[in-house]
């Protein structure tokens, strides 16, 4: 398995217009879809975190108030559409609240959000444009709404083939996706899972193969294409010691899975968006390890520490908060962005970059089935923490 050095990272993406001409953008897949189609398959408490302070949270929406220089530049900051997918999904026929993507997106923007990641492009079908928007004028027409209210798209938890060697289906599933980040003038398209579910380098050896391959698809079509991973993508690898009666390691070298992940796939064509309240769960999970002799080994995990060491890798991230949890496994309950403990103070400040990142705010647990305004209500209080974010 190839390792890679990971000191480059500094291409520029190609900004992207409305209209992509479908046979050009076409042509740049064919020569990597070919080769992509024949290759073979190869109980601690949690840290860096803060009280709630006052101090932390106040009113920016663009127009500088707040002492010191913004640590999330005002067009830097973002949301995944996820947290708000009930009022892209609602009908607005029955409400008179923002629904589907046109009034969640001017919404959105009233707040002051100059970003979205989308989650896929389904809404509801009696909003303007139909449910499926997963289509070119789909596509053209999305990119039109977000023109009008200012909003930048910058990703997609969409397809990503996870069969391997890639099938002629998923290739050309996946293209259509990569013309659909062209139209939308996305820099980068993604997934929002883990590369596997495994615990074995074997296993990551074959993800890494397989992301390698439509990393260099993506690259040809000006997109840089991510992974986006939770906590257990963080746990040790297995990779030594006794083998089970399954002829598999038991034991580890103290390398985190994605950490290996980054060994073994091409910083120049795989990416990486880092949800920051995972890895803090992971940081509560995952503090030690059993060493090929047996020894109970402490590594205590440091999220700003991975992005620092792989930074270029790391042009996304889900900016989610949480309270400390001591009940339900992880560490730590999600709330919205600013009103919890996750000292994201430290965090942009250590990982810097400022202008290179991209933040979105996510809650998984915005939508309410009794208050059927929450998540844009949380949604805009999230954007108030950002904002409120200074060094």
């Amino acid at each position: 398995m190839t390792e890679y050095n990971d000191e480059s990272g500094t291409d520029s993406a190609l900004r992207r217009t409305l209209g992509v001409n479908r046979r050009r953008f076409l042509s740049t897949c064919t020569a990597a879809a070919a080769t992509a189609i024949a290759a073979p398959v190869l109980g601690a408490s949690p840290a860096f975190a803060r009280p709630a302070s006052h101090q932390d949270h106040g009113h920016d929406h663009n127009h500088g108030h707040g002492h010191g220089q913004a640590l999330v530049p005002a067009a830097k900051r973002g949301i995944i559409l996820y947290t708000v997918r009930d009022a892209t999904g609602r009908d607005p026929l029955s409400t008179s609240l923002p629904s589907g993507f046109r009034e969640v997106f001017k919404e959105l923007a009233r707040y002051g959000y100059k970003q979205v990641e989308f989650a896929g492009y389904g809404q509801h079908a009696n909003a303007p444009g139909g449910n499926n928007l997963e289509t070119v004028e789909g596509a053209k027409l999305l990119r039109s709404w977000l023109d009008d209210y200012g909003l930048r798209a910058q990703g997609n938890h969409g397809f990503v083939p996870s069969s391997w060697p890639l099938s002629q289906s998923d290739l050309d599933q996946f293209k259509r996706h990569l013309e659909i980040a062209n139209i939308l003038g996305m820099d980068h398209m993604g997934t929002g899972g883990d590369p596997t579910g495994s615990a074995y380098r074997a296993d990551w050896d074959v993800a890494a193969d397989r992301w390698n391959a439509m990393g260099q698809i993506a690259h040809r079509a000006g997109i840089k294409l991510y992974t986006h991973n939770h906590d257990a993508a963080y746990g040790f690898l297995l990779d030594g010691g006794p083998l089970d009666a399954q002829g598999r390691p038991t034991r580890s070298s103290g390398i985190r899975k994605l950490e290996y992940f980054l060994k073994v796939t091409d910083p120049k064509t795989v990416w990486l968006e880092m949800d920051i309240f995972w890895a803090h769960v992971a940081q509560y999970k995952f503090h030690g390890y059993t060493a090929y002799d047996g020894s109970q080994r402490e590594n205590i995990f440091d999220p700003a520490a991975l992005v620092r060491r792989h930074n270029k890798r790391y042009p996304l991230f889900h900016a989610k908060d949480g309270v400390v949890s001591t009940t339900n496994g992880d560490g730590y309950e999600m709330v919205p962005f600013g009103t919890g403990v996750i000292d994201y103070r430290t965090f942009f400040r250590r990982v810097g970059e400022a202008n290179y990142r991209n933040p979105m705010v996510e809650q998984d647990t915005a939508p309410s089935s009794t208050d059927l305004a929450q998540s844009l209500k949380q949604a805009r209080i999230s954007y108030e923490g950002m904002a409120a974010l200074r060094k």
